[in-house]
Order: C-alpha cells, then sequence, then structure tokens
C-alpha cells in the first residue's frame, strides 16, 4: 500500500513539474530562472501528500516516513529528468539544448547527459532536504 502511494505521488510531480515547465515553455518564459524555483514547491507538495498519507494510514515511524518521502521525491524527479531528456529531443536535440542551456544555472560547455546528471544529484539532495523540513510540519501526524 506504501509503495502505491510513493508512486501516485511521485507521478503526481512528474505530471506537475511537466505542466508547470511547458506551460513556461509554451508562454515563452523558460528563459526565466527565477521562475524556476516553484519546481521546489511541486516536489515538496508530493512529498507532503506521502507523508500526510502515511500518517493517516497508522505509519508514524519518523525514519520510515522521511525515507518514503525521499522515495516519492526522487521518483518523480527521475521520471521529470527522462521527461526533459525527451522533451529536448522533440524539440531538436543538442541544437535545441544548446540554445536552451544559456538560461540554466550551470555555466561552462555541458550536454544534455551531464546535465541530467547535474540535476537528479541536485534533485535527490532537495528530496532529503525536502522530505526533511515537511517531517518537521508533520511529525506529530496533523
Amino acid at each position: 500500500m506504501k509503495n502505491q502511494i510513493e508512486i501516485k505521488n511521485g507521478l503526481l510531480i512528474f505530471m506537475g513539474i511537466a505542466v508547470f515547465f511547458m506551460l513556461m515553455d509554451f508562454l515563452g518564459l523558460a528563459g526565466e530562472n527565477y521562475l524556476r524555483i516553484f519546481n521546489a514547491f511541486i516536489v515538496l507538495y508530493g512529498i507532503n501528500k506521502t507523508i500526510k498519507s502515511n500518517y493517516q494510514n497508522g505509519i508514524s515511524n519518523y525514519l520510515e516516513n522521511y525515507f518514503s518521502g525521499i522515495k516519492t521525491g526522487v521518483f518523480g524527479i527521475l521520471l521529470g529528468i527522462v521527461g526533459l531528456i525527451v522533451f529536448i529531443q522533440l524539440k531538436g536535440g543538442e541544437s535545441y539544448f544548446l540554445k536552451l542551456s544559456d538560461t540554466f544555472f550551470f555555466p561552462g560547455k555541458q550536454n544534455i547527459m551531464m546535465y541530467s546528471a547535474m540535476l537528479f544529484f541536485e534533485g535527490v539532495a532537495s528530496c532529503f532536504i525536502g522530505s526533511f523540513i515537511v517531517m518537521q510540519f508533520n511529525s506529530e501526524g496533523k
């Protein structure tokens, strides 16, 4: 049951991030770095849903809920990175990426896979921190 909730909320994170970034691309705001911070709220929302659901289902162990939140976030981010790679390939591959990479936070020469790996590690670190923060607010099963 718990894994189904983690997968469902991970998919919710993926869909939220996908819609957010496609909307930014459609509106011509893909180059606005400050708007990318909002994807953190999408990830935190999915993690929070998992942890609250665990408490509602009687799972009150702190570490179990913490790692459940991490798994949810990492699953959503992993799907999001795969989606990003597919999106870049559909939009023109490396040429689209080079045009887009001017707006990324990471300076220097990059390729799609190196950028995706950096995003993955950044996302995993964010999941650890985000799950910890969410657990502080939910530690009493609110």
